[in-house]
């Protein structure tokens, strides 16, 4: 009986293992095999232009400080809002300055008194010495009494100017009309002399601020037409190079070139990283590689390209690019000379997916 269950049992277990192999036999006839364009990775040694990187920002800018220490009364305006010139745009609490200002009205009282009195005085004297009836010594004396008192009053008078000048520090105005864009107090906030309080610009109009080497500068030209890519939306701009820096010790060796924008509908703002394409021939000084950003995957801060392995899969392979020239993107480490990539597919790519090269 026992050796009949023992037969039994070792039958069903090979019944079981024979579907089991026909399920898995059945799977790997059904996987997937994708149809791909490939494209062998090729160093460019030159390329029809110079690609530098650059930085967008507004030509009219301003940041606004202060001259004078107070408490932040209000701040009527907001970032993003528009302003006109000539518009308040924080107000710092001027109570010491109040204060000076009485006490310096009431010394110009003071002295402009004694100033009159002196100056009376001395015309007096004048008279009489005219008329023999004084001497040099008391012209003389009375003469130095009536400088002092204009000298006094003019003093008194400066001092005015200077406290209606710090005034002018208690109250920001708008230099021009335009759009705020960064502000760095609330009310009730202490601001100090050379603080930055509010940062403005007008929109609309920008130029970008380019860095270029040092071995190409000596090529780059004032009015020279450019070509300038922005990254963040996927546009290209025309424009022209205003000014070209003739120093680099600011800017780490690196030479500042200015190029103004041309006018365009497309939402440029400041701060945008671009690529600026000078219409000059660069030689590299080693092969570079290209690739299309199409062919590119991103995955957060990751960017990829899937190849193909020996065994006909896609492998994704992780990449660290460069500079944009134009539609492609240079490629400094994850592919070498000979490699294939895939450019194009007709499916969903994923790591060791089947593939067939068409």
């Amino acid at each position: 009986m026992k050796k009949t269950y023992t037969i039994l049992t070792l039958s069903i277990v090979l019944l079981l293992a024979s579907c089991g192999s026909k399920d898995k036999n059945v799977t790997n006839d059904n996987f997937q095999t994708i149809l791909v364009s490939v494209k062998d990775v090729t160093t460019n040694d030159n390329t029809p232009f110079l690609g530098v990187n650059g930085k967008v920002q507004a030509k009219n800018k301003a940041n606004l400080s202060t001259r004078i220490m107070g408490f932040v009364n209000k701040v009527p305006v907001n970032i993003g809002e528009k302003v006109e010139k000539g518009q308040l745009l924080v107000s710092i609490n001027s109570t010491d300055l109040q204060a000076k200002k009485a006490q310096i009205e009431a010394n110009i009282t003071e002295v402009t008194a004694a100033y009159n009195n002196a100056e009376k005085d001395y015309y007096r004297f004048k008279n009489l010495f005219a008329e023999q009836s004084a001497s040099q010594k008391e012209l003389d004396d009375i003469t130095a009494h009536f400088e002092m008192a204009k000298a006094r009053l003019e003093a008194a008078k400066q001092m005015r100017n200077e406290i209606n000048a710090q005034f002018a520090y208690t109250n920001i105005i708008a230099p021009f009309s335009g759009i705020i864009t960064h502000k760095t107090v609330e009310k009730g906030d202490m601001a100090n002399p050379g603080q930055l309080l509010i940062s403005m610009e007008t929109p609309g109009d920008f130029e970008v601020m380019a860095l270029v080497p040092e071995t190409e500068i000596a090529q780059i030209k004032k009015e020279t037409k450019v070509v300038v890519d922005v990254k963040s939306i996927n546009t290209s701009i025309t424009g022209k190079v205003t000014e070209v820096s003739t120093s680099a010790s600011k800017t780490g060796g690196q030479y500042l070139v200015k190029i103004d924008l041309d006018k365009t509908d497309d939402n440029i703002l400041s701060g945008m990283y671009t690529t600026v394409r000078f219409p000059i021939e660069h030689k590299s000084q080693s092969s570079m590689i290209l690739v299309p950003k199409d062919a590119i995957i991103s995955q957060g801060q990751l960017s990829g390209i899937y190849t193909v392995s020996q065994s006909n899969t896609a492998i994704l392979r992780w990449l660290r690019l460069g500079r944009t020239f134009g539609n492609e993107v240079e490629v400094l480490s994850g592919l070498s000379s000979g490699e294939s990539y895939i450019i194009a597919s007709e499916g969903k790519l994923y790591n060791g997916v089947k593939i067939r090269v068409q």
